[in-house]
Parts: structure tokens; C-alpha cells; sequence
């Protein structure tokens, strides 16, 4: 039904109304154009406005409505409700998109049509809803309310899941560091203990090797004396050798000589 049929004034506030959700819509898609954040706040502000202006608008149709109600039929009162209600739920998702919008934003939550006059735009606008509505939309945020306390629940029970985990994990790490360090502790250790021993080996081979090498020169000095002794027995320089002296003058005893040496 066309309103200007019931009302000129309704038809021309039906358009303004209009006019505004197109704005919206097509502000909207392009403030998701916009990157810069202060851009995006300033174009935020203005959409902000014009969903007041569509507030007053919707508010100005009410009371249309009402000044002409007793006019009209049950059914074009019916369908003016009807059309109200059409515009206070498109008005509704304009104002939850700009909250989505506000909170990417990291500002603060603010009002349905938080603007100079404070709360008073959305107590303006509830007084055009009715009652079932308002329990309604209650029952909704409070609904929402709950499944955002449970996601935090959620993620403040996988956080502490992590953390134990993590805790856990440092742990294991931290008994396998002390380990590693035990056993470097044991290597060193043994390489120390080890050298010591090499260096006593050491020190015991060259004690070994000077005995030795006294003992050969001992024995090549004997070696030498009793070759001496035999090639010329009565070399007076010589001290007599037992079983190689020259024989005595007079003497019975006989030289005993082998041939092997």
C-alpha cells in the first residue's frame, strides 16, 4: 500500500527513511574499503549520525502513526505496525554493525546512539518497541552474554591446559639438562683421571728406561773390562778378574779358559 495514500506526511518520512538505509548501506561498504584507522573512525562517526537521524526519523513515523490510528482500519494499522517494526530491525543491524566496527576499532563500546545527549537516543528509540520486543532483545544480549563468558572459560581452561603443559615440558628439559651436566661432570672426571694415569705411566717408562740404560752401560763396561783382561792378561791397569788372572809362577793351577767368550 502506498503511504502517501494514508498520509503525505507518512509517504515523505517513509522516503526520508529510505534515503538514510541506502546511505547506511552503501557507507558501510566502504568504510570496509578503509585500511587507515583514523579514517575509518571519522566515516564511522558520520554513519553514526545518519542512524540518528534515521532514530528521529522512525521516532516522527511513530507518532504519524499514531496521530492518524484512529483513521484508518485494523489492517492499515496493522501494516503501519508492521512497517515500523521493519524499520526499527534494519535500524537494529546498522547499529550492531557499527558496534562490530567500533570494537575492531579498539574504542569503546558505546550506546545504540551514544551522541551529545548521552543515553537519551536509545531510551527514544525502546519507547517505540514493544514490550515483547524488549524482553525479546534482552533475552538475546543476555544469551550472548553467556556464550561469551563460556568461549572465556573456554580459552582461560585451554590457556591453563598450555601452561601445564608447557610447565611440564621445561621440567622434562630442565631433568634432562642436569643430566647431560652429570655426565659431563663424570667425563671430565675420567679425562682428568686418565691423564694423571698416562703421566705416572710416562714418568714410570722414563725411570724405566734410565735403569736400563744404566744396566747397558754397566754391562758394556764389564763386557769391556774382561775383553780387555783377555787380550792382555798382564795389563797391571786392569784389576784381575776372578777365574781370568794369569797363572802364578810355580803354581799348579791351570788357566781355565772358554773359548765361547
Amino acid at each position: 500500500m502506498d503511504l502517501f495514500s494514508i498520509s503525505d506526511e507518512l509517504g515523505n518520512i517513509d522516503g526520508k527513511i529510505a534515503d538514510e538505509f541506502r546511505a547506511l548501506k552503501n557507507g558501510f561498504q566502504k568504510l570496509e574499503k578503509v585500511k587507515d584507522p583514523n579514517r575509518r573512525s571519522r566515516q564511522l562517526e558520520e554513519l553514526t549520525g545518519k542512524m540518528r537521524d534515521c532514530k528521529r526519523f522512525i521516532k516522527e513515523f511513530d507518532t504519524e502513526v499514531k496521530d492518524v490510528e484512529s483513521k484508518n482500519s485494523t489492517d492499515v494499522n496493522r501494516m503501519l505496525n508492521e512497517k515500523k517494526q521493519s524499520m526499527i530491525k534494519e535500524l537494529n543491524y546498522f547499529v550492531t554493525l557499527k558496534k562490530q566496527y567500533a570494537n575492531s576499532l579498539e574504542s569503546k563500546r558505546v550506546d545504540m546512539f551514544d551522541g551529545p545527549t548521552g543515553g537519551e537516543p536509545e531510551e527514544n528509540l525502546a519507547s517505540t518497541m514493544s514490550n515483547q520486543q524488549l524482553v525479546g532483545r534482552g533475552n538475546t544480549m543476555m544469551d550472548e552474554t553467556d556464550q561469551a563468558i563460556d568461549r572465556s572459560k573456554k580459552v582461560v581452561n585451554e590457556t591453563m591446559n598450555v601452561g601445564a603443559e608447557t610447565s611440564a615440558a621445561l621440567k622434562a628439559q630442565t631433568d634432562q639438562m642436569n643430566r647431560v651436566v652429570n655426565e659431563l661432570d663424570s667425563i671430565h672426571f675420567s679425562i682428568k683421571k686418565a691423564s694423571a694415569l698416562v703421566k705416572e705411566i710416562g714418568r714410570q717408562v722414563a725411570t724405566d728406561k734410565c735403569i736400563m740404560g744404566v744396566l747397558f752401560l754397566i754391562v758394556l763396561g764389564v763386557v769391556a773390562v774382561v775383553i780387555v783382561k783377555i787380550v792382555n792378561p798382564n795389563n797391571k791397569d786392569i784389576p784381575d778378574i776372578p777365574g781370568l788372572a794369569p797363572p802364578v809362577p810355580g803354581s799348579n793351577r791351570k788357566l781355565l779358559w772358554f773359548p765361547s767368550l
